[in-house]
């Protein structure tokens, strides 16, 4: 199989242009992925689990595609799991994993509609980057955790090429807001040579 999506994903486009592009990936995204050994969803999800004090509290699946977060999730024994995404088509295929309890489809930059409280922990998994979401989009997803809750996600290679966006995570951390509880390189998609940290944030 060709990288012909993967080769496409990782370069700067506005909104549109994104959600169009994951549109057209949604029927071979599992395939594409699953051929170049897509890792970050199983180290995100045990991650989530070593940490999680409760596997029955709601979880908000953020960008979660057409699922393989969501079952990553699901195998690492999160019982309550909403997903929500941009792309309808995504939305589509994850819907028929039977994965989750609600599928939200979500405009770029639109505010959540759930409270701080309704989830004790929210994943972001292979969300933020070039090509996907901007990383205000932490900031969001920060605001949008319980007190206490933890937010974990990552950041590819490319991701971590901008300053940028550790330095966000920075801000939350050394004001107090946040405590940084694991930051961990490793396999992102072992096929195209390309690795991602993972992280997991508590919210203050």
């Amino acid at each position: 199989m060709t990288d012909r999506f993967l080769d496409k994903a990782y370069g700067a486009r506005d909104a549109a242009s994104t959600r169009k592009l994951y549109d057209d990936w949604a029927a071979s995204y599992e395939a594409e992925l699953g051929d170049n050994g897509y890792a970050t969803p199983g180290r995100c999800a045990q991650a989530l689990a070593q940490l999680s004090q409760d596997p029955s509290a709601p979880i908000l699946d953020f960008g979660c595609g057409t699922g393989l977060s969501g079952l990553a999730l699901k195998g690492a024994g999160f019982e309550i799991i909403d997903g929500m995404d941009m792309s309808a088509d995504m939305l589509a295929r994850a819907e028929g994993k039977g994965t989750y309890r609600n599928l939200l489809h979500i405009e770029a930059g639109q505010a959540f509609d759930h409270q701080p409280g309704d989830y004790a922990a929210i994943a972001a998994i292979g969300v933020i980057g070039a090509g996907a979401a901007p990383i205000s989009v932490f900031d969001q997803l920060m605001e949008g955790v319980a007190k206490r809750g933890l937010v974990v996600f990552s950041f590819n290679d490319h991701a971590l090429e901008d300053p940028a966006n550790e330095a966000r995570i920075n801000e939350w951390v050394d004001c107090g807001a946040a405590r940084l509880l694991l930051r961990e390189h490793g396999d992102h998609i072992p096929g195209i040579g390309l690795k991602s940290m993972v992280y997991a944030i508590e919210k203050n």
